[in-house]
């Protein structure tokens, strides 16, 4: 059973000068480590139990399935999912009609020598960015996630991530499957955009087609494809409002 957001991605050109950015936000970053892929990361852990994944190449890897993303822009590239059975969920996101490959593994060192290890599941191309990644730990997760969730601007956990994508009710049926629930039909004024809503864990999900020509939804989409747009979080103690992008290097996040 999907159990909320484990990560949200946002690629970045430079670990160091993002990770003292997203600090001068207000936010406590922590070194996470390299991967053997070619990609270094740092990590801003949430309360909620979910955290934001600063990561950047330290090496050119065209193959990778963030380094398009990365060369329009980078921010919010893609989100991964928690899941208590892998197996059930890679078997309902197929039944569901979305193509996702077997569980495969990776691992991070990080900076004090420890090995992380799990698996991913990760969508095809088509699907990618629209259905999730989903991840199982072979390291206790408590070591992978940082310990370290308070932050100088309040920020406690994720709210809402918005998905732009073309045709929300292929979208709809997917999740509907996936999750046993229908969803809810919404317009979001904002983004001259409607689709559907659904609540995974303490999370919102948005998944939306624009609904007037030459909106930002979009021209997104004409660049970007289909993909994660924006996220809000949440804040007791931080001012609302949207964060720079100048500042969050390309991410659309706002506190709220």
């Amino acid at each position: 059973m999907l159990q909320g957001i484990d990560h949200l991605i946002i690629a970045v050109r430079d670990l160091d000068a993002a990770s003292r950015s997203y600090e001068q936000l207000g936010f406590t970053v922590v070194p996470g480590g390299r991967h053997p892929i070619g990609t270094h990361n740092a990590l801003i852990s949430l309360t909620d139990d979910s955290y934001l994944e600063l990561i950047a190449f330290y090496e050119a890897n065209p193959e990778h399935r963030w380094w398009a993303a990365l060369q329009r822009g980078g921010g919010l590239v893609d989100f991964c999912l928690q899941t208590d059975d892998l197996v059930a969920d890679i078997a309902a996101f197929r039944n569901a009609g979305v193509t996702i490959d077997d569980p495969r593994p990776l691992t991070r060192t990080r900076p004090d020598g420890y090995e992380l290890r799990w698996v991913l599941a990760i969508p095809r191309e088509g699907h990618r960015g629209v259905a999730p990644f989903l991840i199982q730990d072979e390291t206790p997760r408590e070591e992978r996630v940082p310990r370290q969730m308070t932050h100088p601007n309040g920020v406690s956990g994720i709210g809402t991530l918005t998905v732009a994508v073309r045709d929300w009710a292929t979208v709809r049926g997917w999740y509907s499957r996936v999750l046993r629930q229908p969803g809810q039909e919404v317009r979001r004024d904002d983004l001259e955009a409607a689709g559907v809503r659904f609540t995974i864990g303490p999370h919102v999900f948005d998944f939306v087609t624009p609904t007037a020509t030459n909106s930002l939804l979009g021209e997104w989409l004409q660049s970007r494809g289909a993909s994660p747009y924006a996220a809000t979080l949440k804040t007791a103690s931080g001012r609302p409002g949207h964060l720079p992008e100048t500042k969050t290097l390309g991410a659309k996040l706002s506190l709220v």
